[in-house]
């Protein structure tokens, strides 16, 4: 039996676009090209898209203003649209987010890169659409409503999580040994009280779920950087801290468009905040000291030893003792200094989650 292909609208006024895109696209989706915004809403009278690829520059109605007619439809505003085009990447951008897009292509487009970014996109759809459904149905299933809530919330994460481990496979349990440490940390600071003013309001369980999505973003890096087996270079390390917003990015559209999913805020401060530093020389925000969310400043530690001990394309891995040195030595200016003290205090325990 023939599974149906998702539909995908790809609308440019360039007809060498139009055919670039089909060919790329027409062996995975149901690809239909248009020529301008006139075109689409046309075919929507007849089929409703998955995903809309939409060129900014047209003449007559440009890509903007066919977003402004889209959102403004109750059966069309949830359409999901990825913006092509060919100038200012932050203008538009920043424009096209604005209104409603959720991501932004240059042209000429990688043919690989198209495809992820779609792919990326029409999962997290799909998660979108699973949470309204049960949002829209708690008042069914009350009895059963916090077992089953949980239990779907957990299978969201763990899906996304393993998205993101089998596109970057060199670090095979990454995301499982983070969990780990994350755990040791957080019962180190109820024992030794450490920061339970915050840690009051936080639902563990969940934070430690939540942070299998900390390098979701990554599933939006381009496999040649993210894959490369050694060293980045400076123009590829750029790219590849994009991760941080990246992530955000898809996690803040998630929560914008689904009731009860305050749950992902945890995952979306993973997500921004594990690369920040102390002194405040980290990405993507520069954030100092305590602006630094907890959650942010524990995963710093966890990922970074993680980092450390583990072999890499550009790197063996460091002993453990070695590991320990180098974090202590991020002391004030890496990493939060409390939060070092607590790992001097609990490191063999992260040595044998590591063997």
């Amino acid at each position: 039996m023939d599974i149906k292909k998702q539909t995908i609208f790809l609308v440019d006024d360039n007809i060498d676009i139009l055919e670039i895109g089909e060919n790329i696209l027409s062996s995975v989706y149901d690809t239909i090209t248009l020529s301008s915004g006139a075109c689409v809403f046309y075919m929507l009278k007849k089929v409703i898209p998955d995903l809309i690829l939409l060129d900014v520059d047209m003449p007559e109605m440009d890509g903007y203003e066919v977003m402004r007619q889209l959102k403004a439809g109750s059966e069309t505003a949830q359409i999901p649209i990825i913006l092509l085009g060919d100038g200012d990447y932050d203008e538009i951008e920043q424009k096209g987010l604005s209104l409603g897009a959720i991501d932004y292509i240059t042209k000429p487009f990688s043919p690989s890169l198209l495809l992820k970014r779609i792919e990326v996109h029409l999962l997290v759809e799909m998660q979108r659409v699973s949470l309204q459904y049960i949002s829209n149905n708690l008042e069914m299933i009350v009895d059963e409503k916090t077992k089953t809530i949980t239990e779907l919330k957990n299978i969201f994460l763990s899906t996304m999580a393993n998205l993101v481990e089998h596109r970057d496979e060199a670090i095979g349990g990454h995301i499982e040994r983070t969990q780990k440490y994350l755990k040791i940390l957080m019962d180190a600071m109820r024992k030794y009280e450490v920061y339970q003013e915050v840690m009051a309001f936080v639902d563990e369980e969940l934070a430690l779920q939540s942070s299998q999505l900390h390098d979701l973003g990554k599933i939006s890096i381009s496999d040649s950087i993210l894959l490369k087996p050694g060293k980045l270079n400076p123009e590829e390390f750029e790219e590849i801290k994009k991760h941080t917003t990246f992530g955000g990015k898809i996690i803040s559209r998630i929560i914008s468009q689904t009731p009860d999913s305050d749950f992902l805020q945890y995952a979306k401060t993973f997500a921004e905040t594990h690369h920040e530093k102390w002194d405040g020389s980290g990405y993507p925000k520069g954030l100092m000291g305590q602006e630094i969310p907890l959650f942010g400043r524990l995963m710093a530690i966890a990922d970074v030893y993680d980092a450390l001990v583990t072999d890499r394309p550009y790197k063996m891995a460091f002993p453990h003792g070695e590991a320990v040195e180098i974090i202590e030595e991020g002391s004030g200016t890496h990493f939060d200094p409390a939060l070092v003290d607590l790992f001097l205090k609990v490191h063999t325990e992260f040595e044998a989650v590591a063997k």
